[in-house]
């Protein structure tokens, strides 16, 4: 399967760059002849939907708020979070990713089938830093497992 991964946040925002992070580390523990592509973005909408354009599967990683500790790591289906555009007016400014898929299909464009979300539990996302917080950076090679079990189960398939 033609697979993208890619690390979102801003790694000027501590803990926000927790995504790039862990990208990062998935990049580097990815063999040399591996075809998986491995990006970084700080946008959303119907701009990441244009990077995801001819993949048939992405992941991607954020930081995210929730009611875990901080620090967690989970892993859900796009389609599994909620999709915040249903509850306002969106424009093309702000469209949800979900949105921008639907959006990007009635189009004709090839997008993923499968969308993998790799979150990582902070709350710390607005604070000027370089560096991630002490339960944000430890969960850094948590996550790098997590994406490279999933790579290694969608490149058998």
């Amino acid at each position: 399967m033609k697979t993208i991964v890619i690390g979102l946040g801003n790694p000027i925002l501590g803990d926000d760059g927790v995504g790039w992070k862990v990208a990062e580390e998935v990049r580097q523990q990815l063999p040399a002849e591996s075809s998986v592509d491995v990006r970084f973005l700080s946008l959303g909408g119907i701009s990441l939907m244009e990077h995801l354009i001819g993949y048939e599967c992405a992941i991607l990683i954020d930081a995210i708020t929730s009611d875990e500790e901080i620090g967690s790591v989970s892993v859900s289906d796009l389609k599994e979070i909620s999709d915040y555009s249903a509850f306002h007016i969106a424009s093309a400014h702000d469209a949800s990713l979900q949105e921008a898929l639907k959006l990007g299909k009635s189009i004709g464009a090839t997008l993923p089938t499968e969308v993998k979300v790799v979150g990582i539990a902070t709350n710390h996302i607005y604070d000027f830093s370089e560096t991630l917080s002490p339960a944000v950076a430890g969960a850094v090679s948590k996550a790098t497992r997590i994406v490279i079990n999933m790579l290694s189960g969608i490149m058998v398939q």
